[in-house]
């Protein structure tokens, strides 16, 4: 899960900087738990107890608003997801903290707004261009339990595309259609499915 930051608005500086820092993250908040789709900005405004002025502030429409709520919310997620992951040093469990953390962050987040998400094209790109990147870190990680003999030996590549389908079908709400489990629920049963196929028997 990876994505540069973004500028969202005019740099301010003191009081001002700390109360736009605190807006933009209620708006992610608000997104996440009840999408965008049928928000208006004055929807956003009233919610936010601002004005629209104030909103403009951030960015020039409803549309780049999301999209920077977007970016940030997996800027967000990616430091802590790498955090989870460097805590363990043994390869199987490195696996395991950084798809239950993908888990974990995910899990806050309304199917509304997976699913406006998906109908959103500027959006719908950034959530796909973290996935792919999550799954080249997955990928990585594999790696590096076969070399220190921690995992089976696989073919990697197979192993990566697999799990690059998976996690595209997750992000496309193809998993959620075909068996109603939220993304977190998926990528929690993604490690566990992972894990065990790569466990060197005892």
């Amino acid at each position: 899960m990876i994505e540069s930051a973004v500028a969202v608005g005019p740099r301010r500086t003191g009081r001002g900087a700390a109360r736009r820092s605190e807006l933009f993250e209620e708006l992610v908040a608000l997104l996440i738990t009840e999408g965008f789709a049928q928000l208006t900005l004055d929807d956003l405004a009233a919610r936010l107890h601002c004005s629209k002025r104030t909103l403009y502030g951030l960015a020039g429409s409803k549309e780049q608003l999301v999209r920077a709520a977007v970016v940030h919310f997996f800027r967000r997620a990616t430091v802590r997801v790498e955090a989870a992951s460097a805590a363990e040093t043994e390869p199987a469990r490195r696996l395991a903290a950084y798809l239950r953390a993908v888990a974990a962050e995910l899990a806050p987040v309304s199917a509304q707004f997976f699913d406006d998400l998906a109908d959103f094209e500027p959006a719908a790109e950034v959530y796909e261009r973290n996935t792919r990147a999550a799954a080249q870190r997955v990928r990585q990680l594999i790696d590096e339990g076969v070399a220190q003999g921690a995992f089976r030996e696989v073919h990697v590549a197979f192993a990566a595309e697999v799990i690059t389908s998976v996690m595209v079908r997750i992000q496309q709400r193809q998993v959620a259609a075909a068996t109603g489990l939220a993304d977190a629920e998926a990528y929690g049963h993604l490690a566990e499915l992972l894990l065990h196929g790569l466990e060197v028997p005892q």
